[in-house]
């Protein structure tokens, strides 16, 4: 039995999971049983995402990690991105991810010099799958930043509007005890969200 796990990810609250629900369906369509879907809102370029942490530490053996697409994964530099790749393989897994060419069944199939170069490529594809993330990623903060400061300059630019219903519940569950990584998981958030409105209720508090 093939056994899949899901990744899906956005990097805002303001975003909407519902779009990558797709995955489930079409893993199911391809023979796989779901073991579990894990959804967060954080950006990729944070390693410490709670979701991903919890799908790394549930892996088995011969699972295989899906996601929509790469950068859902990762958007960390390359070093970091290849240790999180090796953390999954770490645990007998793999990863599938549209646009990156599996190859190691038949690399697994293979001998000799065959093997080799099936594994240089995969390595080599993956590699640059994971670079061209963080490439687009930090190209997107370097157009955010020129935006913001386009729209500084014309007096237009007023920051992200406020979620009082996030704040709210982020509260609630600080003030219970609740930690900033699971507050931030159960609300669907960063975890630097949840410090800042924690950090704010606290000072409005003294």
């Amino acid at each position: 039995m093939k056994v899949a796990r899901i990744y899906e990810r956005v990097s805002t609250d303001e975003q909407d999971l519902s779009r990558q629900s797709s995955i489930e369906d079409d893993a199911r369509a391809a023979g796989y049983y779901i073991a579990g879907v894990y959804r967060e809102k954080a950006s990729g370029a944070r390693p410490d995402r709670p979701e991903l942490q919890r799908l790394i530490a549930d892996l088995q053996p011969g699972d295989v990690v899906i996601a929509e697409r790469m950068d859902r994964i990762s958007r960390l530099p390359l070093e970091e991105a290849e240790q999180l790749v090796t953390s999954i393989r770490a645990k007998g897994a793999k990863l599938s991810v549209p646009g990156v060419v599996d190859l190691s069944e038949l690399a697994a199939a293979s001998a000799g010099t065959a093997k080799i170069v099936l594994e240089a490529v995969q390595e080599m594809l993956l590699k640059l799958a994971l670079q061209m993330a963080r490439e687009d990623y930090e190209l997107r903060r370097e157009r955010q930043a020129q935006g913001i400061e386009r729209a500084k300059g014309e007096g237009k630019y007023r920051g992200r509007r406020p979620r009082p219903d996030v704040h709210r519940r982020v509260i609630e569950l600080r003030s219970s005890g609740m930690s900033i990584a699971k507050t931030a998981a159960i609300v669907g958030c960063s975890v630097s969200h949840v410090k800042r409105v924690w950090a704010a209720h606290r000072q409005t508090c003294e």
